[in-house]
């Protein structure tokens, strides 16, 4: 009897070992199954592309789809065959200017993914598939043109006969007096500002100040202003700002002096020093310039509800300086050179035909009796003197306004 209990009770206890032992199996196969989910779930199957990469990959092919449409219908559309960044300068250097103090970002410096990421909840990253850059698309943009009454029937005939027609619902004229014949061709996109005619501080501010409001109340994520003797490459404008994300502070533009201004302010709270010298870049007015929806939000409430006007009066400057004084003096953001902005106060010959579409504004003035223009073929000179007619049918020569003999570019 005892030998049987003796029996029994080995019986029992090697049950219970292949119990146990049954039981770890169990758990190390389980632990093994939840590892090789989570490491599927992180990282993806090794074969194929995730659905976000499908996803980039049928953005670009739509892209290079339509760039073999019409040019009309290729400015909305992201362009993936665009050289990135910053242009180069006709003569093929391009323009590096020394940042003012307590800032290290560099003039002309091309955005980085790092910038594009921080846009991005938390700054993370997706782990499933390549981050794509914010696109920016021509309804994304405002455009804003300054004008004033005695320039309507000349330069601003010229612009809605050229550029405006690419950019039509984007584009809006800031001027000083009502008028019925272009609020109708513009479709209600005359504003009459009500600030003063003529070109000096307070006039120039005054426009100005509502650009920068009327931008404020849209929902654009970019601002661009330019002047009324500006010819506007939209499409290139379009993807020069893809380059760069507006939920960070941009201020682009180009300078039109050599060296950053001078000024000097009057210093009312202390009776010991007088003056204090303020020392800043500002992109010129007559070049055009664009500002981020970030960046315009930081200046709500100092350049906002007239404070513009008065920040012009304060330091005795127009506006296109008195931007230049907000953004980089007072923000502390640096101007980013873009070397593909013109205005007048450069000589336009220089600009080679074989690049004209890789810039983003031209302009005209008339100086000594000659005209400072790009030098393209067109147009007979006394029919567009100031070449915009011939500048437009070169970049696009579909449109009926050109003549039938310029090849198409």
């Amino acid at each position: 009897m005892r030998c049987l209990r003796k029996k029994m009770s080995q019986v029992f206890s090697l049950t219970h070992r292949y119990k146990r032992t049954l039981q770890a199996m169990a758990a190390g196969t389980f632990l093994i199954y939840m590892t090789l989910v989570l490491y599927q779930n992180v990282y993806g199957y090794g074969g194929g592309n995730s659905v976000q990469e499908l996803q980039y990959n049928s953005l670009d092919s739509a892209a290079a789809t339509a760039a073999l449409a019409a040019p009309e219908n290729v400015i909305a559309k992201r362009d993936n065959g665009a050289n990135s960044g910053v242009e180069d300068s006709p003569n093929g250097s391009a323009s590096v200017m020394k940042l003012g103090s307590g800032n290290s970002r560099l003039r002309n410096s091309k955005p980085t993914r790092s910038d594009y990421y921080d846009s991005y909840p938390n700054g993370q990253q997706s782990v499933t598939g390549t981050p794509k850059p914010p696109t920016t698309e021509l309804d994304d943009l405002l455009i804003s043109v300054k004008t004033t009454k005695g320039y309507h029937d000349t330069r601003l005939e010229m612009i809605t006969k050229t550029w405006y027609q690419l950019a039509k619902e984007q584009t809006w004229f800031f001027t000083d007096t009502d008028d019925q014949h272009y609020q109708k061709l513009t479709n209600g996109h005359m504003v009459n500002t009500n600030c003063s005619q003529g070109h000096f501080r307070k006039a120039l501010c005054c426009k100005m100040g509502k650009e920068f409001e009327f931008f404020l109340d849209s929902a654009k994520k970019w601002w661009c202003h330019f002047d009324d003797d500006n010819y506007v490459n939209v499409p290139r404008l379009v993807r020069l700002l893809d380059e760069y994300s507006p939920t960070q502070d941009w201020y682009l533009g180009k300078p039109s002096i050599s060296s950053p201004l001078e000024i000097f302010l009057d210093n009312t709270k202390s009776s010991t020093e007088v003056n204090k010298k303020v020392t800043f870049w500002f992109a010129t007015g007559g070049a055009g310039f664009c500002i981020s929806r970030a960046l315009a939000l930081r200046m709500l409430p100092i350049a906002s509800s007239g404070k513009f006007v008065a920040i012009g009066d304060k330091i005795r400057f127009p506006d296109d300086v008195t931007m230049g004084f907000i953004i980089e003096h007072i923000l502390n953001v640096p101007l980013t050179v873009v070397d593909a902005f013109h205005s007048h106060l450069e000589p336009m010959e220089f600009i080679r035909p074989e690049t004209f579409h890789d810039q983003v504004s031209f302009s005209y003035a008339r100086m000594k009796n000659e005209w400072n223009v790009v030098k393209v073929d067109g147009f007979d000179l006394k029919t567009d003197p100031k070449r915009i007619y011939s500048l437009h049918c070169y970049l696009y020569p579909f449109f009926s306004i050109c003549p039938k003999t310029i090849k198409r570019r």
